[in-house]
């Protein structure tokens, strides 16, 4: 997907920029990432993603991702840390903040973003990362809650010891743990999303 609007915006110039964006159609994103007879699911949620994400972008920093950049001062966390002035929009609302810590990784690699407080970094404690927790015996089962933070927790102390940024960790983890069902067992059943309320079991 990433390619395919990358390459979309190279042959339209301005096509992602938040003032294109604000008024985009499910019809107009169904078209961006067609190839051959295949297209995206769920256009219209898509489409309504980036409507909110542009007006957002729009009203408080200009439309211009380099000036929520530059509001973040290189920070990650606290209150006018990158996590936090995206968590108003809802296409990085999750309370993972998966999306988020994806967006900053992006912009530290390609040198947009230079991050001051590189403890912040954390692995991202989604489905695989958790299932992989739990099945490894690093964490014990328990409330969502308690198990996704004793998961970043977990996994936090793993890549210090190994002497491992936090955000390569949580590559390597995903990867083997998505590619290989074995890492993760199959006596819990299928890999799913963990509960949204915090208060649910989850193992």
């Amino acid at each position: 997907m990433w390619a395919v609007a990358v390459q979309a915006s190279s042959c339209h110039p301005g096509l992602l920029t938040a003032a294109s964006l604000r008024d985009v159609t499910a019809e107009r994103v169904t078209e961006l990432f067609r190839i051959g007879g295949e297209t995206v699911a769920d256009a219209e949620r898509r489409a309504a993603l980036w409507r909110d994400l542009a007006t957002g972008i729009g009203r408080d920093h200009g439309g211009e991702a380099k000036a929520l950049l530059a509001a973040a001062e290189g920070r990650l966390a606290g209150g006018g840390g990158l996590l936090a002035l995206l968590a108003p929009y809802e296409a990085y609302a999750d309370p993972l903040q998966k999306k988020s810590m994806l967006f900053a990784k992006i912009c530290a690699r390609r040198g947009w973003l230079e991050v001051h407080d590189p403890e912040s970094w954390q692995v991202c404690a989604d489905n695989v990362l958790m299932r992989l927790a739990l099945r490894s015996g690093l964490i014990h089962p328990g409330p969502i809650g308690e198990v996704r933070t004793a998961t970043r927790q977990a996994f936090k102390q793993v890549a210090d010891e190994a002497g491992i940024a936090a955000p390569v960790l949580d590559d390597l983890l995903w990867e083997l743990g998505r590619g290989d069902p074995d890492l993760l067992g199959t006596d819990g059943g299928e890999l799913r999303e963990p509960p949204r309320d915090p208060d649910a079991h989850w193992y």
